[in-house]
């Protein structure tokens, strides 16, 4: 991960949404909310508009929409946000508990050796095995000029 602070949050919130939701709540198990936990905004579902642009730099169209679930949540004095793709809550709420532990200095290293860097290896995983998957499936396309 970057050592910048901000680009390093935005490194562990998209690796939190990208996550398994069961490898997350797994890994997030041996982490109790404390007492002073407060849910800022509980999970809620919603869709948002995909966007994309013509060529890669065209005008732009509305491409589709996309279900995604939000949630905020304060551990003392810090706040975990997180947005999720899909209609997980229980996805949302633990990701954004986990944003707002790794704010946490004290608990940061524990909780990127127990579930930031086994979350992106599971992650790597699953990407190098659709790669694989698609390799096995790639066509060679050729032409053969004939003579004339």
């Amino acid at each position: 991960m970057d050592t910048s602070p901000h680009l390093a949050r935005a490194q562990w919130m998209s690796l939190l949404a990208q996550a398994d939701p069961a490898e997350l709540a797994a890994a997030m198990d041996a982490f109790a909310p404390p007492a002073d936990t407060a849910w800022l905004r509980p999970a809620q579902t919603g869709l948002y508009m995909l966007r994309g642009r013509i060529g890669g730099t065209g005008p732009q169209f509305n491409f589709g929409e996309i279900t995604v679930t939000r949630c905020s949540v304060q551990v003392g004095e810090r706040i975990g946000h997180a947005w999720v793709r899909g209609s997980q809550a229980r996805h949302a709420e633990l990701a954004a508990f986990a944003d707002a532990l790794m704010q946490d200095p004290e608990q940061a290293a524990h909780l990127r050796r127990q579930v930031i860097e086994p979350l992106r290896s599971a992650l790597e995983e699953r990407r190098e095995a659709a790669s694989r998957k698609a390799a096995a499936s790639k066509v060679e396309f050729f032409t053969v000029v004939r003579g004339e």
